[in-house]
């Protein structure tokens, strides 16, 4: 359980020095020369991958609260610590102008690693929205497969029900007719009967 937050907040206090650490780069701010523009891109990378990294272990809401607070945090340090040593920042001409520049490098870095955790997510919701289709094809296909045992086993059920009907039709019609030959051979029987007791009373 430790190790695990450990893990899951180490790399958010890595977000958090970068940030930081991007105040002591260059008091110049935006000079971007070849060698200035490699260092921001490095940067820029290492803040994109800590934001990767972050919604991959804490997802997308919680991430972004701790990436928030990340951000907001090594700003306000950073601020403080401008403020107090301004002689080594060269923020005594224009403090409030050096305090915007400082503050949106920050941010600039955060949002990189916001970006990192956007492009992570979006990518996440692609794959799950692949295995979704990939899910609803294979419940399609067995639906079909249902459809279609369903209906072999109604078309068996009425066969047997047709066969079941036209047996039940031909025992009441073998039944019908036993009654009709015996009542015919009763009905003889008797005649036989009446003729035999006519002639023994004539003798």
């Amino acid at each position: 359980m430790i190790k695990n937050a450990l893990a899951n907040y180490s790399v958010p206090t890595l977000l958090g020095l970068l940030i930081f650490s991007s105040n002591f780069l260059n008091t110049d701010l935006f000079n971007f020369g070849e060698q200035n523009f490699s260092v921001w891109f490095a940067l820029s990378i290492f803040c994109f991958a800590c934001g990767w990294y972050i919604n991959r272990t804490l997802n997308w809401h919680l991430g972004g609260k701790v990436m928030f607070a990340v951000i907001v945090s090594a700003t306000a340090v950073s601020m403080v610590l401008i403020v107090f040593f301004s002689d080594y920042f060269s923020a005594n001409e224009l403090l409030t102008e050096n305090l915007i520049l400082f503050s949106l490098r920050n941010i600039i870095l955060g949002a990189m690693g916001i970006f990192g955790m956007a492009i992570q997510e979006v990518l996440t919701g692609e794959k799950q929205a692949l295995i979704l289709a990939e899910k609803v094809k294979l419940l399609e296909a067995s639906a079909g497969e249902s459809k279609k045992k369903t209906e072999l086993v109604l078309r068996e059920a009425h066969i047997k029900a047709e066969k079941i009907i036209f047996n039940a039709e031909a025992n009441a019609k073998n039944t019908m007719l036993k009654k009709e030959r015996i009542e015919s051979e009763l009905k003889e029987f008797i005649q036989a009967e009446k003729e035999l007791i006519k002639r023994y009373e004539e003798l």
